[in-house]
Order: structure tokens, then C-alpha cells, then sequence
């Protein structure tokens, strides 16, 4: 993968409990490529989140980094490592919600009940740049606009109650891209929708991120999601990565047994199937927590696999 915006290597995190450390994430290596979508599979608390969490720098105690690096990009050429950021740098700053943004799977919790839409996308806005309050509201309305909310004065001025699901979901998206981010990272942002408003949400996202050139960071556990939006596809499990590689590649011929196991519970990939595969049938009884080095195979690939299980035509 060319150019890389974001470029994670051996990133370990850890949770320090009263009954020990937990590790999260495991030796975490993968590239976030720049103008694509890149979306992060796998099954609940296989890190998926909490990686995105690291990215923004928004683990808090007992959750702690204690490895690895987060290399960012930006356009302009600027690179460090994000996990080395102190945290009064100013860099943390402009990092949240200036250079990466980030769209939460439950918009209620993500926008404030005491405060119009108007004064919560405008403030996005104030936080990062030096314009004045009418220009900035001013913007918040395009921006509005922009993601599919007519009636733009009098919106502008109600509270998210006054807002359904998905439209609450589109002003959380307004309030990210306002800014015009580099990366936009989109944690399971259709999990509390509807079916149908999912359709329009993903059609959202996937159309502003071909207008507006930007980089997507895609987490979610939904691989339909993933065969619509995604270029490059990585697989997480139990804190580790297990495979990467593209969309069609990951989607048509998996060759991690957990990758496997993912599509098999998908309803209507095997319509002769009485019953869905569960990922354990497929995997067996083989241990797939058995930490193996990712490596590079001949199709540009990366798998997570003993050297005797991947195909001698691949390496």
C-alpha cells in the first residue's frame, strides 16, 4: 500500500485492573492508505475500537499504550508518531477533530441535548479555526446542507431531540467533516439505525469521501458494510491482526481460517445451508490466538499464518 496517511507498527495496549493486565492490542501493524476507505473487521473486543481510540490519543487510565508507534502523514508532508505526543502538545489539538475526525455509532451520545445543531457543528468549527462566529455559522450551514438536511435555518436553530436517528447521525457527520479532516474514522456509525436509514448513511459517507478526497478509517463487525464501502480491508481478533489485504481479496478468498469463519455467518452467502456456520466450526480446533508474524505474500496480501498452512503458490 503507496502513501500511506496513518501507519501503525507493533502498537501493544493495556488495561491495568485489580486483578491483573489485560492486553488489548498485540504487536497491532497495519497501513491506513491515503484517498481510500479502509475498514477494520472482526467480532466484538477484537480491538477494533479501541485502535481507532488510540489514533485520536483518547485512551484514558487504566487503559495505557505500552508499545509500538503511530505514524502520521499529513498532506503538507509533516510526520511523528503519534503515541510519542505529550499530552498538553499542541499537536493533540489540532489532532482531534482538525486533522482526524471521528463519526461514533451512537449520535446521542455524541452530540449535547442543552445545545442547537447550529452551535454544535459552528463550535467545531471555532475550536480549530480563526473566523468569527457568523462565518463559522455560516459554514455549519453549508456543511449541513452538504450532508442531506433541507430547511436549513430553522434546523440549524432545534436541539438533536427534536432530530430522528439518522438525521442526528448526518449532523454528527457535518460536525466531523466540518473541517475538512485528512482521515475520518467511522466507529460502527450505523449500529443504532434503522435498515434502511444504515443505506442512506453509508451512501453518505462513501459519496462525501469522493467529493471531498479525504481518508476514511471504516470499524465495523457488518462484512456487508464492507463489500459496499471498502478498498483495503484488515481482519482483527482477540487484539491482533490476523489478515490484510483488498476488499476483493479478504471478501472472495480468504485464507485466514477466522476470516473464513467471518463470511461463513453471513445469511444468504450458501442459500443450500440449512443452518449458518458459526465461526468456530469453520476455524475447528485449531488455537488461531497463536501469535505468527504478518507476512508479505507474492499478491501484495499480509497473513497472520504458520509457514506450512500458506499456499506455495503465494509465497
Amino acid at each position: 500500500m503507496e502513501d500511506p496517511i496513518v501507519s501503525i507498527r507493533n502498537l501493544a495496549l493495556a488495561f491495568k485492573t485489580d486483578v491483573g493486565v489485560t492486553k488489548a492490542l498485540s504487536d497491532v501493524s497495519f497501513d491506513v492508505p491515503r484517498g481510500k476507505v479502509t475498514a477494520v473487521v472482526g467480532e466484538s473486543g477484537s480491538g477494533k475500537s479501541v485502535t481507532a481510540n488510540c489514533i485520536m490519543r483518547l485512551i484514558q487510565p487504566p487503559g495505557e499504550i505500552i508499545g509500538g508507534e503511530i505514524n502520521l502523514t499529513t498532506n503538507d508532508g509533516e510526520s511523528y508518531d503519534i503515541v510519542q505526543l505529550d499530552a498538553k502538545d499542541p499537536r493533540i489539538h489540532e489532532l482531534r477533530g482538525g486533522l482526524i475526525s471521528m463519526v461514533f455509532q451512537e449520535p446521542m451520545t455524541a452530540l449535547s441535548p442543552v445545545h442547537t445543531v447550529g452551535d454544535q457543528v459552528s463550535e467545531a468549527i471555532l475550536c480549530h479555526r480563526d473566523v468569527s462566529k457568523a462565518v463559522a455559522w455560516q459554514e455549519a450551514a453549508q456543511m449541513l446542507q452538504h450532508v442531506g438536511i433541507d430547511d436549513i435555518e430553522r434546523r440549524m436553530k432545534m436541539y438533536p431531540f427534536e432530530f430522528s436517528g439518522g438525521m442526528r447521525q448526518r449532523v454528527v457527520i457535518a460536525m466531523a467533516l466540518v473541517c475538512n479532516p485528512e482521515l475520518l474514522i467511522c466507529d460502527e456509525p450505523t449500529t443504532a439505525l434503522d435498515v434502511t436509514i444504515q443505506a442512506e448513511i453509508l451512501t453518505l459517507i462513501r459519496r462525501l469521501q469522493s467529493e471531498l478526497s479525504n481518508t476514511v478509517l471504516f470499524i465495523t463487525h457488518d462484512l456487508g458494510v464492507v463489500a459496499q464501502m471498502a478498498d483495503h480491508v484488515v481482519v482483527m481478533y482477540q487484539g491482533r491482526v490476523l489478515e490484510i489485504g483488498s476488499v476483493r481479496q479478504v471478501l472472495k478468498d480468504p485464507l485466514h481460517p477466522y476470516s473464513r469463519g467471518l463470511l461463513a455467518a453471513i445469511p444468504g452467502l450458501n442459500d443450500k445451508r440449512e443452518r449458518l456456520s458459526t465461526i468456530a466450526s469453520v476455524v475447528g480446533d485449531r488455537d488461531i490466538t497463536t501469535a505468527h508474524p504478518l507476512v508479505t505474500l507474492k499478491d501484495g496480501r499480509q497473513i497472520s499464518l504458520p509457514a506450512s498452512e500458506i499456499p506455495e503458490h503465494l509465497t
